[in-house]
Parts: C-alpha cells; structure tokens; sequence
C-alpha cells in the first residue's frame, strides 16, 4: 500500500473518531485525537522513510491540521 493511501486510512480513521467525541459533546477528547492523528501520521511517515532517528519531532510553534483546525472552532470562546 502506498503512504499517501496508509495515511488517508488514518486521516479517516480520526476523522471519525473525532466526529463521535464532538456527537458527545466531548470537545477535549476531539482535541487530544486530532493530536493523536498527527502524531500517528508523523509516526507513520517517519518508519516508512527510514527516518525514525528523527524523532520525536521537535516543532516550534504548533502547525495546525485541519482535524485540528476544525476541533479548535468548535470550542467554546475559541471560535473565530
């Protein structure tokens, strides 16, 4: 299986995740999924390049991926 198609699997895999917890109204645990899919991809993308040695990914500032983005304007006095 090609990575792009591994880390569409996972993307979709939170996204659901993610999408129950806010169903639940459990806005944190939305927030700590969308950090777990991008650990998860950052995980996956380092094994399959041989490039484990490299982390844990040091990051100044936090990018922000759009499961990320999408649970930060959900929460309450967060939204733009």
């Amino acid at each position: 299986m090609r990575l792009i198609d591994e880390l569409d699997e996972l993307h979709d895999h939170y996204a659901r995740l993610v999408e129950a917890a806010v169903a639940r109204d459990d806005l944190a645990a939305a927030e700590d999924l969308a950090q777990g899919y991008e650990d998860d991809a950052i995980q996956l993308m380092a094994e399959r390049e041989n490039l484990t040695h490299l982390l844990p990914i040091q990051r100044g500032g936090r990018p922000e991926s759009a499961l990320r983005g999408a649970v930060r304007r959900l929460l309450p006095g967060r939204a733009a």
